[in-house]
């Protein structure tokens, strides 16, 4: 059984752990910190959990709870969470950070797009990128995991298979990516308000956006590209719906190959991997299919006239693109099978 303790709890990714967490057959203790809710009830911040989340919201001390529990999750903004990471909380328990301190390997790209030096560069070279499918061995064996983006999530598993096996020009890679509001967090903000929001469909931070190296760098590690990680092209958009994501991606073809041969290579890939569903031939992946689940639903597709692949992916950016692989990635470095508590079906309508 494991005791688990969640910083910055109040957030949605925060609260979405709480959700999973409390259904989870092996998790025996949960404590909540808040920075902005600490002695409060967590139900009189999150309503959906009166009566059944009963605990008070703890202040923040990452080395108390180093003691008090095996795994800590880390819901903060970037730069706030490498900070609270040492070697010696780390010798104590393990450490999921669900932001973005500890998914890029290079100090130097993690300043270039964050716009600040690394709290804990350090400890880079100890983090493990938290990305089940083609990162498993290594997961089990770590003591801090940086979880992936929610873009990079969907945006990786779909167009790896393509890296890995040399069929597309890396150089080519064109990613058009959408997210519903959530994904942006809980803090407010004038651009996210409901009037500027509803109604409308915006790009954003376009060819600016900081998942855009994590992308590169997980696709360059999963094809063994070394120093010649692809350079691709990200376009994120807003969508006016609370969550999920979709990722549209684009890459030259070297040779002339069927989709259905593509998707012959997909699931071969993924076989054993349990939350990622290949759909067939001519399906192509909607975020309401995955809704509130822990799945990835891929979609291939052949332009013969272009000679272009398009691979489509769908997920639920505060499940398998936060808290859910969060809790993958603790069910694996604890010995547990990686479903463990996520198995809830995607619900709809919702």
């Amino acid at each position: 059984m494991l005791s688990v303790g969640i910083i910055g709890s109040t957030g949605y990714g925060g609260q979405e752990l709480v959700r999973l967490l409390h259904q989870h057959p092996n998790v025996e203790k949960i404590a909540l910190t808040s920075k902005s809710y600490a002695g409060h009830p967590y139900s009189s911040v999150y309503k959906s959990f009166y009566k059944i989340v009963d605990v008070h919201c703890q202040p923040e001390d990452m080395q108390q709870l180093a003691e008090d529990v095996d795994v800590i999750f880390l819901a903060l903004p970037h730069g706030l969470a490498a900070e609270k990471v040492t070697p010696d909380v780390l010798e104590q328990a393990k450490v999921i950070d669900l932001g973005a301190d500890f998914r890029l390997k290079d100090a130097a790209i993690y300043e270039q797009w964050y716009g600040l030096a690394h709290p804990r560069a350090s400890l880079l070279a100890k983090a493990v990128y938290g990305l089940p499918e083609f990162f498993k061995t290594d997961i089990q064996n770590a003591r801090l995991i940086g979880n992936p983006g929610c873009y990079p999530t969907a945006s990786i598993l779909s167009t790896a298979p393509l890296v890995k096996e040399g069929l597309i020009d890396p150089a080519t890679l064109i990613i058009d990516a959408k997210s519903g509001v959530s994904g942006a967090g809980r803090t407010l903000s004038l651009d996210l308000h409901f009037d500027e929001v509803h109604g409308s469909f915006k790009a954003y931070k376009i060819a600016s956006h900081r998942h855009t190296p994590e992308i590169e760098q997980g696709l360059g590690l999963i094809g063994h590209l070394g120093v010649n990680t692809p350079n691709i092209s990200f376009t994120p958009h807003l969508v006016p719906m609370n969550r999920g994501i979709l990722t549209t991606g684009y890459a030259q073809l070297i040779q002339k190959i069927s989709a259905k041969e593509i998707l012959a290579l997909y699931e071969k890939t993924y076989i054993s991997q349990p939350f990622v569903r290949v759909l067939p031939e001519g399906a192509s992946p909607e975020t309401r299919w995955v809704k509130g689940s822990n799945y990835c639903d891929i979609g291939i597709t052949v332009d013969e006239r272009t000679n272009r692949v398009i691979a489509v992916a769908a997920i639920d950016n505060l499940v398998k693109g936060a808290a859910g692989q969060g809790i993958q990635n603790m069910n694996l470095i604890s010995g547990l099978p990686e479903t463990t508590g996520l198995e809830q079906l995607p619900v709809f309508p919702a």
